[in-house]
């Protein structure tokens, strides 16, 4: 009588994957998925911080992107006045600056500071005089008209900004202030018009953070979908576009 073959120990512990490899796979999940995590993390964290500022920025970017279409009410107002040295007036742009911050009332040095140094007159031309008459070569000889030294001083922030202008032996400095709506006040925060030192490093750290938040939106989405071929399509498509619009300034 023929006996049925034994299968019971056809299948040995050769026909399994080793152990070993399903804990390196197991591993890796566990690897990937606590990179996830973190990832997710951060981005809201990191999208959290720069809330407010993206969406001041984001409002102002658009409206200036688009300012010639979108006729937003600018309203500014322009006022020019003339202020009367003391005496003895300051003799430096240093002492000049520290004595309009009093004088103007305001809380801190000046914003900006630009010294021009004296130069001749732009309509000072003695080439003309090459061919003319003897009276014409001597005023040729004469000295040129100089423009004398200006110093131009900034105060103020995005609200309100004051521009004084003294032309060195003057009696009086030039004052211009000018006051700003809220829209204008809006792209003057974009652009860092009239503010600190801090608001530029904190600028930096929303600029910063969305570095990140593109870099990690773009490694979430390739852990976390499948579907692969179609975000790389898409998102070059998006690079190709960016730099053709880019390269075609050129």
């Amino acid at each position: 009588m023929e006996t049925a073959p034994d299968f019971s120990t056809a299948a040995g512990p050769a026909a399994f994957s080793p152990s070993g490899s399903l804990d390196d796979r197991v591993r890796g999940r566990q690897r990937r998925t606590a990179i996830v995590q973190w990832i997710r993390k951060m981005h809201g964290w990191i999208g959290l911080w720069g809330a407010i500022l993206g969406l001041i920025f984001g409002t102002a970017g658009v409206w200036l992107n688009h300012r010639a279409v979108l006729k937003l009410p600018m309203s500014q107002q322009r006022l020019n006045a003339q202020l009367a040295l003391p005496d003895p007036a300051p003799t430096g742009a240093k002492e000049m600056a520290a004595w309009l911050q009093t004088a103007l009332n305001q809380d801190g040095p000046p914003n900006t500071m630009r010294i021009e140094p004296a130069k001749p007159v732009a309509w000072t031309d003695k080439d003309k005089y090459a061919a003319g008459s003897v009276a014409d070569f001597d005023a040729a000889r004469a000295p040129a008209l100089m423009q004398p030294e200006r110093w131009v001083f900034g105060f103020g922030g995005p609200h309100e900004a004051i521009q004084a202008e003294y032309w060195r032996g003057n009696r009086s400095v030039g004052i211009t202030t000018t006051s700003n709506g809220f829209v204008a006040t809006l792209a003057n925060l974009h652009k860092g018009v009239g503010m600190p030192v801090a608001w530029i490093l904190l600028v930096d750290t929303l600029a910063g953070s969305l570095i990140f938040l593109s870099i990690s939106g773009v490694a979430l989405w390739m852990l976390t979908h499948r579907r692969r071929r179609v975000g790389l399509v898409i998102f070059g498509t998006s690079v190709a576009l960016t730099l053709g619009l880019i390269f075609a300034q050129f």
